[in-house]
């Protein structure tokens, strides 16, 4: 493959800090992206080569795992923290806010579902159409979450949550993922 497709090596902060650790996988996601729309055109350069076909592996591992535990973290757990530490003004910008970016999950996940039939084939080893449209769809659509998450979210998270709902979230999180707690 002509140009490098990132991988899973970028650190994460723990689930310790979930904040921190919901921000990190911003920019993992990103990165797959990137990984997603470089694809497209070594599809039309090189066809479903060995290069291609263990992106779309990669793309589809990190997808069908780590993106459904970021939504899944926020939904099951940030979400609901935040709504029961709600005061006085915040409540009415929250509750927007969280069925915005609810809405926006399951708009991803659908976009997902498209591409993920396409990287499949390509897989298995078919040379098939990777279209910028369909790229662009999932990977325009996260950039405009992730905004709104760091921009509004996240900082009214670190804002209204106590220590005790962190460490919750944190708990959480290490459930969803199997991580035994040291």
């Amino acid at each position: 493959m002509t140009t490098n497709l990132p991988e899973f090596s970028t650190q994460i902060p723990g689930t310790e800090a979930p904040l921190e650790m919901l921000a990190a996988c911003h920019r993992r996601i990103e990165a797959q992206c990137t990984s997603l729309r470089r694809l497209v055109p070594h599809l039309l350069a090189h066809g479903a080569d060995d290069a291609a076909r263990t992106a779309a592996i990669s793309l589809m591992r990190y997808f069908d795992t780590s993106a459904l535990h970021h939504h899944a973290d926020e939904e099951e757990d940030l979400f609901p923290a935040l709504i029961e530490s709600m005061a006085g003004s915040d409540a009415l910008c929250l509750r927007e806010i969280i069925a915005g970016l609810t809405a926006d999950h399951r708009a991803l996940e659908a976009c997902w579902r498209h591409l993920r039939a396409i990287l499949e084939r390509i897989a298995a080893g078919e040379c098939v159409p990777l279209l910028v449209d369909d790229v662009e769809a999932l990977a325009v659509r996260y950039e405009h979450h992730i905004e709104r998450e760091e921009s509004e979210l996240l900082p009214m998270a670190a804002r209204l949550l106590s220590d005790a709902d962190l460490a919750r979230v944190g708990r959480a999180m290490r459930v969803r993922r199997k991580i035994d707690e040291v």
